[in-house]
């Protein structure tokens, strides 16, 4: 099924979006219906199938739900004697303890009817609309009593490096899959979650009314496997078996795709693992083995410092080459001076190495302190005056020229990004090559780069055909949309979302925009005191005042599409739920109720007008928190008469 959801999915996208054909219409066919007749067969619907869809869907808050009992952190320790101790006699599933963030699914009636994050273990927030769009939780499964199990949701490595790579501003980059995965699964609008391929395992059943495992975790998994889902590696160990299986798993850690901190030993038997209880912080069923750190002695060489857009200057540790978990390690991030002061970090110094969960070079410790003299004061890129800030107790080391050609080289690499200006056939390097041979100096000068173009040709690795490449992707970047324009601007803390936000929200008209005050910005739902400020001050400059009505003079910016109808429902708030027959899908009518002026979320809250439900009496949990809230249900009847009679 996953095979055949696979290969449907590409020969959908290669058909819709790439123009071409990767099988026949008859096979496209011939394939769906096996598929469909298998989910039929299995009770089986997994995430991403072709023949289901899921809507996309946003809301104004993820609302809080309490556990019905408590998520303890699990102990742990880095000795293999003390584990070995703990398993014992037991049989023991010892099994990868991954580095994501754990999430209580619920199935009633064989479908997904809530997710929520751990949260403090107490309280958690409900992601059910996030969770439809992961890439393989099943949405129907064959159990159809109530079913209650944790896992953990984790971006892969592969789609950790693609997204940052997607991300012209270094400054902007992710610093790991586990901070990626908690912000794309905590989103308000789903779409996102769906674009960032997030990976559900479980890890632990909770309840199954009805089914008797035997006693027996393992039973518990591998009744996972049949309804659906896909489950953590583990093996099966008792004390003489553990060497060789954490040597196992310890060999496979730089070759996962997926983040780990280590290893979980959870007893199989149930009914003793439950007799032994909790302490006030763990329960004593399960325990947490740590990787014991590889950690070498290196001498340090030098400090590299890597200027960025917004003229924080990065420092690098660089050391002589050692040999760390089967790779060679010369360098590792050591992110702000605070850190480099709190190891005292000089030239020459003798400093411990390790790898942070077997993947991430890091410092350790500093065994001869010499003290941080070697912070340098001229920018290593323009050669102009550098500053130390501190916020938040945190100091950062900043060049203060604002013509400091690393910044122009970021900025301007934000400014042709896909989701800027998306600018065909300007790499960095190429903006480099540009630079500094004084083409640009500005935005705007990129579309003005034609009067270069015997200059250009002859550049290495140009020629006439790169050259009429290039002008063909300036032509086709001049029609842009204004949020597009905002967010290549590169203003700090101003991304595309916030970009669209602040352009609704002043009626996307350019002179209100570029004079817009804090107070303005800051009372838009969305933006706060942080961003309405960068974005002031970035007007505030009287170049960038000038270089806004340039790039206005020159681009094509397209109109945002005009309310027709009467705002009917203007302040009014609705959450759509179940089927629909009055509109082709719930999308259609979310659309409706907007151009009409209403809001379409998809929590039921205090805020919330109308839920619309062709079902009004069900026991659905939307409708059960409408009655709580006394909020009024529609069907799509009601609301078509409603509107009719505004």
């Amino acid at each position: 099924m996953k095979e055949l959801a696979t290969l449907l999915r590409r020969a959908s996208q290669a058909y819709y979006q790439e123009d071409r054909e990767l099988m026949s219409n008859y096979e496209y066919d011939r394939y769906y219906d096996e598929l469909e007749t298998l989910e039929k067969e299995t009770g089986l619907v997994l995430a991403g199938s072709p023949t289901i869809s899921v809507g996309y869907e946003a809301v104004d808050e993820l609302p809080k739900v309490t556990h019905e009992s408590p998520m303890l952190s699990l102990d742990k320790t880095k000795d293999r004697e003390a584990l070995k101790s703990f398993v014992g006699d037991h049989t023991t599933l010892l099994s990868w303890k991954l580095d994501g963030l754990t999430i209580v699914l619920t199935y009633r009636e064989g479908r997904l009817f809530q997710a929520v994050t751990r949260g403090n273990g107490v309280v958690g927030e409900d992601i059910t609309g996030n969770a439809r769009v992961f890439c393989n939780i099943p949405l129907q499964i064959s159990y159809t009593g109530e079913l209650i199990l944790r896992g953990e949701a984790l971006i892969t490595y592969a789609d950790f490096e693609r997204i940052n790579s997607e991300i012209a501003d270094v400054d902007a980059h992710y610093k790991n899959p586990r901070n990626l995965c908690s912000g794309s699964v905590r989103q308000l609008n789903n779409e996102i979650t769906a674009k960032r391929n997030v990976h559900f395992f479980a890890f632990r059943l909770v309840h199954a009314e009805g089914v008797d495992f035997g006693n027996s975790h393992a039973r518990e998994m591998d009744w996972l496997k049949q309804q659906g889902f896909d489950v953590v590696e583990y093996r099966i160990v008792k004390a003489d078996t553990l060497d060789d299986a954490l040597d196992r798993f310890a060999a496979k850690v730089g070759e996962n795709d997926f983040p780990s901190d280590g290893l979980v030993a959870l007893y199989d038997d149930i009914a003793y693992g439950d007799s032994l209880g909790s302490t006030a912080k763990f329960p004593r069923n399960s325990f947490a083995f740590k990787w014991a750190d590889e950690i070498r002695e290196t001498t340090l060489t030098e400090v590299e410092w890597s200027p960025s857009r917004t003229g924080l200057i990065n420092p690098v540790a660089i050391f002589e080459p050692v040999e760390l978990e089967g790779t060679t390690v010369s360098r590792a991030g050591l992110h702000n001076i605070s850190i480099m002061r709190g190891l005292e970090l000089g030239i020459g110094d003798r400093v411990q190495v390790y790898k942070a969960n077997m993947i991430i070079p890091q410092i350790a410790g500093n065994l001869t302190r010499s003290g941080v003299i070697d912070i340098p004061s001229r920018c290593p890129a323009c050669g102009e005056k550098t500053e130390i800030r501190s916020a938040n107790d945190v100091e950062a080391l900043y060049c203060v020229n604002p013509a400091c050609p690393a910044k122009a080289i970021k900025s301007f690499d934000l400014f042709v990004n896909r989701d800027a200006m998306n600018i065909d056939g300007m790499s960095e390097a190429t903006l480099e090559k540009f630079i500094a041979h004084g083409f640009l100096h500005s935005f705007s000068e990129l579309f003005s780069l034609g009067k270069y173009r015997e200059d250009i040709i002859e550049m290495e690795g140009f020629g006439e055909k790169s050259f009429e490449r290039l002008m063909q992707g300036l032509e086709r970047a001049k029609h842009t949309t204004l949020p597009r324009l905002i967010y290549a601007l590169g203003i700090p803390n101003v991304g595309p979302a916030n970009a669209k936000l602040i352009c609704e929200a002043l009626g996307y008209d350019t002179e209100r925009i570029r004079c817009a005050t804090e107070e303005e910005l800051s009372a838009v739902d969305g933006i706060g005191g942080v961003i309405a400020g960068t974005f002031c001050g970035w007007f505030a400059e009287e170049e960038h005042q000038a270089e806004f009505i340039r790039l206005l003079e020159i681009l094509d910016i397209e109109k945002p599409k005009v309310q027709t109808e009467e705002q009917i429902l203007t302040g009014k708030t609705f959450v759509i739920t179940g089927s629909v027959e009055h509109f082709a899908n719930r999308k259609a009518l979310k659309e409706k109720i907007e151009t009409l002026g209403g809001k379409v979320t998809g929590s039921v809250t205090g805020k919330t007008d109308y839920l619309i439900n062709n079902d009004r009496t069900s026991g659905s949990a939307k409708n059960r928190k409408a009655r709580e809230l006394d909020v009024e249900i529609l069907s799509e009847e009601m609301f078509l008469e409603m509107i009719s009679q505004a």
